[in-house]
């Protein structure tokens, strides 16, 4: 009884077990990142790494080919903290559980990365990077609100600047905290506070200046939050942001409406240079000088000019009534000799319209007409003695070829009682009733 049961078990080899299970693993598992301290490192010549990923608790078994780890970026050591996509699998030979790691990258810059680029992804999709809703910065600011922490070397270097190149822009300074846990909140707030200010009219601000030097990733996190994307994008007065150095970019830069590579740098954007305005100032007032001077000199001139001709005005006044005179004279004259021309083409147009006088006229189409009245009734005379005679010889033309003329020669004609003109006697019937009719009456008469 026992080896028949022994007979019936569904055996397997260790391989097959080992086959089935790395198939089951690959399937349920086909993907997954997993975080753990490297251990065990082994770097062979074949290129290929092996190690384990392990915590406080427990380790596995990892292998990472060649042609992935080639792209990695950074130096692996063991006892470094990564994040690691990888897929489950089993390495048959031995039975051992393991994963074939295809990515790596330090676990702590990795999650920050990941976390730049979906909530960068996330505005850019919202429109917050677009163009066209950039603001421009104003040409020669007078007042700036500069958000940032009161004690770093940020605002040490943008006043530094400032002071430099044009000393008389009013800097307002919100401080926050540049890194840590709420840094993100407080920079929200202080953007949003200089907004406030200067709508209430109580502050003047012509743009808001964000930033801090440079650091780590982590140590610029505050200007990748979310709530700070969100006040740069809300502010009603431009925003340029200076975080870091010239190779960081955060959230922050791509939503502000400009980006300065560091704090000098935006403080050299939003001041003009104050020695170059004022060699160009001592130009204009050279210039101007030398303008002025020929102005003053052409007036004078002109001046000596016109008081040369200057004359007294009772003479100008007595030349000015003798060639009213003159004028009047020139006028009545004028008015005596149009009124002679107008005379002299009235009497013309006189004589004109005598000799044009429709009189003769009238009689000429008066006998015109009398003679052409004759003519069409002696025409119409004619006509009507013409149509006359074609008539008279249509009617004894008519008489010759009549049937009544050919009865008045003794001829008959005899019809049926429908009037139907009878030609052959072979078409009477006896007894039939027929009628002759002569030139002069008609008999009936009955065939026997």
């Amino acid at each position: 009884m026992s080896q028949n049961t022994h007979s019936k078990r569904d055996t397997l080899t260790v391989s097959q077990l080992n086959r089935q299970a790395k198939r089951l693993l690959e399937g349920n598992f086909p993907s997954v990142w997993v975080e753990g301290e490297i251990s065990n490192l082994s770097q062979p010549s074949s290129g290929h790494w092996y190690f384990s990923l392990k915590d406080n608790h427990a380790q596995i078994r990892c292998a990472m080919f060649r042609s992935s780890n080639a792209r990695l970026r950074f130096q692996v050591k063991a006892g470094q903290q990564v994040m690691a996509r990888a897929r489950l699998s089993l390495y048959e030979p031995r039975g051992d559980y393991q994963l074939i790691v295809e990515h790596m990258e330090p676990a702590g810059d990795g999650a920050l990365a990941r976390a730049f680029e979906e909530l960068k992804n996330k505005l850019k999709a919202e429109g917050l990077f677009d163009s066209d809703t950039k603001q421009a910065l104003p040409d020669h600011p007078k007042s700036i609100a500069v958000v940032t922490s009161p004690t770093g070397a940020a605002i040490r270097d943008i006043l530094t600047v400032l002071a430099r190149r044009f000393p008389s822009i009013k800097v307002t300074i919100f401080p926050t905290a540049v890194q840590g846990q709420n840094a993100g909140q407080e920079i929200a707030r202080a953007i949003n506070t200089a907004n406030r200010l200067h709508q209430a009219d109580k502050r003047h601000f012509d743009l808001i200046l964000a930033g801090r030097g440079g650091g780590s990733m982590e140590d610029l996190w505050a200007f990748n939050e979310e709530v700070v994307a969100r006040a740069i994008d809300q502010s009603d007065l431009p925003v340029i942001s200076a975080v870091g150095h010239e190779v960081d970019f955060t959230i922050a830069d791509f939503v502000a409406d400009v980006r300065a590579p560091t704090p000098s740098a935006a403080a050299e954007m939003i001041s003009p240079d104050g020695e170059e305005m004022m060699v160009s100032f001592i130009g204009f007032e050279q210039l101007l000088a030398r303008q002025m001077s020929l102005t003053l000199a052409t007036h004078r001139q002109q001046l000596a000019f016109l008081q040369s001709r200057l004359r007294h005005p009772g003479s100008r006044l007595q030349e000015h009534n003798q060639r009213l005179d003159e004028l009047e004279i020139r006028l009545i004259n004028s008015c005596k000799n149009q009124l002679q021309k107008q005379q002299l083409s009235l009497l013309v147009l006189g004589s004109r319209l005598q000799q044009q006088t429709p009189d003769h006229t009238i009689k000429q189409l008066k006998l015109a007409s009398a003679s052409l009245y004759q003519r069409l009734e002696k025409q119409v005379q004619r006509l009507l003695a013409q149509q006359q005679q074609r008539l008279n010889n249509a009617m004894q033309l008519l008489d010759a070829v009549s049937p009544l003329a050919t009865l008045e020669r003794g001829y008959a004609i005899v019809t049926d009682d429908n009037d139907q003109v009878i030609t052959n006697a072979k078409t009477l019937a006896k007894g039939q009733t027929i009628k002759t009719r002569f030139a002069k009456g008609t008999v009936k008469s009955r065939v026997s």
